[in-house]
């Protein structure tokens, strides 16, 4: 299963978010669950990277993946196993991260996203996951 990320650029509730997200990634794992897609952009993929980081102590069969926009910017891969360049080529850069954000979508069987308002990027990429009907986590909605 391929499980993907999409989330605000800004957290307000970091230690909250970070203790659910632990949480639900710790289940999605001990059930089988290891390869992971993320976006490397903003607050709440950092968290996830960083958290699938520290489980990938536990359950080192963890596949943590930055999918990237773009091929001419440096970024730091230390947090990740791997990194995948969708089929971007052909896209203009004012596009590449929507779209980039699609395909991963498009690959995902099920989504874990930190969305509390219907604007921006995540909004619309959360849109696109509920479109397809995905399965989708929000470790934010979680209580205590």
């Amino acid at each position: 299963m391929t499980i993907t990320f999409c989330g605000h650029s800004k957290l307000i509730e970091q230690n909250t978010i970070r203790a659910h997200l632990t949480r639900e990634l710790r289940t999605l794992l001990e059930q089988g669950n290891h390869k992971f897609y993320l976006s490397g952009y903003g607050d709440f993929d950092l968290l996830a990277a960083k958290v699938l980081y520290e489980l990938k102590q536990e359950y080192p069969e963890t596949e943590s993946i930055l999918i990237l926009p773009y091929l001419d910017r440096k970024v730091d891969v230390s947090l990740y196993d791997s990194t995948i360049y969708p089929p971007l080529e052909n896209v203009p850069k004012r596009y590449a991260i929507s779209r980039r954000n699609k395909w991963m979508v498009e690959q995902a069987d099920m989504v874990i996203a930190c969305v509390d308002h219907d604007w921006g990027g995540a909004s619309k990429t959360l849109e696109m996951a509920q479109k397809k009907k995905l399965p989708i986590i929000n470790p934010a909605d979680r209580e205590g």
